[in-house]
């Protein structure tokens, strides 16, 4: 073959080594896309957006089942400290836009699933980590698809009380399920019973729920014990003035556990036991020793500052009546 035969060969050749890849990444990005959006429209795969945005832009949810206002550092040290140590929120917060971009004043989002997130950042903003921002997802949802979404997301965990949940579930039984328990369990796929708890520690009187240091002391056991001994009026007006006394007692500063005020609220109405008659009084008149005897037993009772000889002759007259 000729060198100009042989240059145009190369010629072609190039061509061709040139064009091929070209041709192959096209058909890759065509064939990647197409997978796309077949896994879009058969549901397998879905696309989010994400913000990262100022925490001062998103305001609490008015139905938001955790007490924004009970978060501190010291219950959200794990969270910030997280939040260092990754240099980043990684997980969304669910919120639900209040109002178009860039229009009105006032917040932009409400936070449906995510309190504890927001509080974290908007303290690391405060204290010298200005670069934090708030990581969301917004979505469409309805009250009531907002309210199981936050139930969801927080059932299982420790951080929220069982005074928030059953706060949130009282309060939802009304909005949303026309106070039909039964609904609202099979909604939340739990167990009938298991709501019915909950919702019996959201109806707590208030003056029962200020006596404890904190919503987050308060126990859905509580309400369990409680609940019986408040059925007769006079039980749960002995509970309500122990509570009321509680509650001025801390406002003195007195610090009374959440394990103080359970026993204080039972012991009020709860009437002590009335005390069985002495079967026998020997001594002087006043200054007797009372006799009980129960089975085989016997308990001779008498004051602290009885004296000797009143307690000598106690005891020699039982003595002899027991003789004769």
């Amino acid at each position: 073959m000729s060198k100009r035969h042989d240059a145009i060969f190369d010629d072609v050749l190039k061509d061709f080594d040139e064009t091929a890849p070209q041709k192959d990444r096209a058909g890759a990005r065509f064939l990647k896309r197409s997978t796309t959006l077949a896994e879009q429209a058969s549901g397998q795969r879905q696309e989010k957006t994400l913000r990262l945005v100022d925490p001062a832009t998103c305001t609490m949810w008015d139905r938001h089942n955790r007490a924004y206002a009970e978060l501190n550092e010291d219950n959200t040290r794990d969270l910030i400290d997280g939040l260092l140590s990754q240099g980043q929120q990684e997980f969304p917060a669910i919120v639900r836009r209040l109002r178009p971009a860039h229009e009105g004043q006032g917040p932009e989002f409400e936070v449906i699933c995510g309190a504890r997130r927001h509080f974290a950042v908007s303290w690391l903003r405060a204290n010298n980590y200005p670069r934090f921002l708030y990581l969301i997802e917004e979505r469409e949802l309805t009250d009531e698809e907002a309210f199981r979404l936050a139930d969801i997301e927080n059932r299982d965990r420790e951080d929220i009380s069982d005074y928030e949940r059953a706060r949130d579930y009282a309060a939802a039984l009304n909005h949303y399920y026309g106070g039909l328990q039964k609904v609202m369990a099979e909604r939340l796929q739990v167990r009938e019973e298991w709501l019915s708890r909950y919702l019996n520690l959201g109806r707590l009187d208030p003056i029962i729920i200020a006596a404890f240091p904190s919503v987050r002391d308060i126990r859905e056991v509580h309400a369990r014990q409680l609940k019986p001994l408040m059925k007769a009026s006079a039980g749960a007006e002995a509970i309500l003035a122990e509570a009321q006394r509680i509650s001025a007692e801390r406002k003195e500063g007195q610090s009374i556990p959440a394990a103080k005020v359970m026993s204080r609220l039972k012991s009020a109405a709860t009437p002590p036991k009335a005390r069985r008659a002495a079967d026998e009084v020997v001594g002087k008149a006043g200054q007797g020793v009372q006799v009980r005897r129960k089975g085989k037993r016997v308990t001779l009772e008498f004051a602290r500052d009885l004296s000797d000889d009143a307690l000598r002759q106690a005891v020699e007259e039982f003595i002899v009546a027991r003789s004769t």
